[in-house]
C-alpha cells in the first residue's frame, strides 16, 4: 500500500472494497495518470486506468517501486474484459441477473464486490463515466461474449440500448468529467483541472508532486478548466476551438460534443485567469467560441451543468 500511497494524491488507506479516484502526478504537479483503484484486500489492491493509457500507466508505477519494496505488478488487462452498464435503470436491469443486493445501502457508490451475474462470476465496482447511476461489470475475457449475449436476450429484463463512443462522449462531457490526454496531461496540475477534490494534501507521508502543488495552490492558478454550454442549439463543437472572452481569445477547447439534455453543443476548455478575478467573476464574464468561422455565445461554468450535487450518479 505504500507504493500506492506514495504515487496518488488521494487517501488510498480506505476500508476493503472501496474504489478509489485519484491521480498520479510528476515532481511538478503535472498530471501522469487519472485512474481508479480499488482495494480488494489489506495489501492487493486493483488498478484500473484507460484502454489507451494501460501500458504507460503501468510502466509509471513500476518504475516507481523502490528496490527494497515487497511489491509484485501484474498486467490483466488482456484476461478481463469491462462492461460498463450505466443509466437510470442500471440497477433493476442488473438485479434481474443476481441475487446480491445492489441497493445503496448494501452496494454504495465508490464500491466494489464480487457477484454472480447470471452464469457468471464478476466483480462489480459501483461507478460511471456517464453521469448515471451504474455499474462497470469485471469477467473473464472467456466468458465475456456469452454474458453479454445472457444480458441482451431479454429474457429477465428489457436488454440496455448499446452505445458507441460518440454517445458515450455526449454523456461525459455534460458531466464535465475530465479525460487525460485533453482536460488533464503532464503539463496540467489538478489545480487547474479542478480535480483538487482527490487531492489529499494532508494524509500521512504525502505523495509525489505534493509540495509544487501546495506552490501552485499558494500562488493561484493563472489557467482554469471551465465547461461551456453554446447558446445556438444548432452550433456543434469539437476540438481545438478558440475561446473568447470579452471578444480576446483566452483560450482553447480541448473536448466538445453536442449535449442532448442541456440543449446544445458542451465544451471543456482551458481558459486564462486575470490577476484578482474571482471564481465568480471568471464564470459570469461573456464568453464565445470559434464555430466554423462564427463565434457563437457560450454560458461558462466551474461545476457540472448536468447534476451538480451528483444526485442521479449517487442514487
Amino acid at each position: 500500500m505504500q507504493v500506492l500511497q506514495r504515487l496518488s494524491t488521494n487517501d488510498i488507506d480506505r476500508p476493503v472494497g472501496s474504489v478509489i479516484y485519484t491521480q498520479w502526478l510528476n515532481e511538478a504537479a503535472g498530471i501522469e495518470a487519472d485512474l481508479t483503484i480499488a482495494r480488494l484486500g489489506a495489501q492487493q489492491f486493483l488498478v484500473v486506468t484507460g484502454a489507451g493509457s494501460a501500458d504507460r500507466d503501468c510502466n509509471w508505477l513500476q518504475s516507481h517501486i523502490p528496490q527494497d519494496a515487497h511489491v509484485t505488478v501484474t498486467d490483466i488487462t488482456a484476461g478481463q474484459a469491462v462492461l460498463g452498464i450505466m443509466g437510470p435503470r442500471a440497477r433493476d436491469f442488473l438485479q434481474a441477473f443476481t441475487a446480491t443486493d445492489l441497493s445503496d445501502a448494501a452496494f454504495p457508490f465508490g464500491t466494489s464486490q464480487w457477484l454472480d451475474l447470471g452464469r457468471v462470476s464478476v466483480r462489480a465496482q459501483r461507478l460511471t463515466y456517464q453521469g448515471e447511476l451504474g455499474w462497470e461489470i469485471f469477467v473473464s475475457t472467456e466468458f465475456a461474449a456469452s454474458l453479454l449475449e445472457d444480458l441482451m436476450a431479454g429474457d429477465r429484463a428489457a436488454p440496455p440500448v448499446l452505445v458507441g463512443f460518440r454517445a458515450a462522449e455526449s454523456l461525459r462531457m455534460e458531466k464535465a468529467y475530465r479525460h487525460w490526454g485533453h482536460e488533464m496531461g503532464t503539463h496540467d496540475t489538478p489545480l487547474e483541472a479542478g480535480l483538487m477534490f482527490a487531492a489529499a494534501l494532508d494524509k500521512p507521508g504525502g505523495f509525489i508532486g505534493r509540495e509544487a502543488l501546495l506552490a501552485h495552490k499558494q500562488n493561484a492558478p493563472r489557467r482554469r478548466l471551465l465547461q461551456f454550454l453554446c447558446q445556438d442549439p444548432d452550433a456543434f463543437v469539437y476540438h481545438h476551438e478558440p475561446i473568447f472572452r470579452a471578444g480576446v481569445v483566452v483560450g482553447s477547447v480541448t473536448t466538445g460534443s453536442y449535449g442532448h439534455s442541456l440543449g446544445g453543443a458542451v465544451a471543456l476548455g482551458y481558459v486564462s485567469v486575470p490577476e484578482g478575478v474571482s471564481v465568480a467573476d471568471l464564470c459570469a464574464a461573456p464568453y464565445e467560441i470559434g464555430v466554423a468561422g462564427r463565434r457563437v455565445a457560450a454560458k461558462a461554468s466551474l461545476k457540472p451543468m448536468y447534476d451538480p450535487a451528483n444526485a442521479r450518479v449517487k442514487a
